[in-house]
């Protein structure tokens, strides 16, 4: 009967350490539930920070493909001054002989392509110079883009390390950079 009566008291007791252990259980979720926002918080930011760096890639892009336009515009614009050259240089050997016909016509034709030589390469200088001001453009926000990228980067971080030590304060931290990342991504969009 002793033996009874100890195996009755070691489990009153077990069930009092377990009912024990469950209040501390709760009390402990109770006070770390904060930490499920937190991780909602660094999905949300994972996100924001992926469309930053599409916006970024858009940028760069946009840089590298107006760039490469430009540079053909001013390429096309080289090939049409040689070519207005050219015939610059022709048109001295027509002045020799003004009396003939034949030769005034073709001295008007070497004026008449001199002067769409020299409109056309006004046209791709025009052109070629939108290219560039859409190049500098893409370049100014992508750049841009690189601080905001850091910014939600360094955001997300700071709440990893906040879930591990339990430092609400980090928290906070963390959506100060997000918040700020934020604000940085739409000004770029928006200026």
């Amino acid at each position: 009967m002793d033996n009874l009566q100890s195996e009755l008291a070691e489990l009153k007791q077990f069930i009092v350490d377990l009912k024990a252990d469950r209040a501390a259980t709760k009390e402990k979720e109770r006070r770390e539930a904060w930490t499920k926002y937190v991780s909602l918080t660094v999905v949300i930011v994972a996100v924001i920070a992926s469309i930053a760096a599409q916006w970024s890639g858009k940028y760069s892009s946009m840089t590298q493909m107006n760039q490469a336009q430009a540079s053909d515009q001013w390429n096309f614009y080289q090939s049409q001054s040689i070519k207005q050259h050219l015939f610059e240089i022709g048109r001295p050997a027509l002045n020799k002989n003004i009396d003939d016909p034949g030769s005034l016509k073709l001295q008007k034709d070497y004026e008449a392509k001199i002067a769409g030589y020299e409109q056309k390469k006004a046209e791709i200088k025009a052109k070629a110079e939108k290219f560039e001001q859409t190049r500098d453009y893409a370049s100014k926000r992508s750049s841009k883009m690189g601080v905001v990228i850091s910014c939600f980067t360094i955001s997300i971080a700071v709440a990893s390390i906040c879930l591990v030590t339990k430092k609400k304060p980090l928290w906070f931290l963390s959506m100060l950079l997000a918040a700020l990342g934020i604000v940085q991504m739409i000004l770029v969009k928006v200026l």
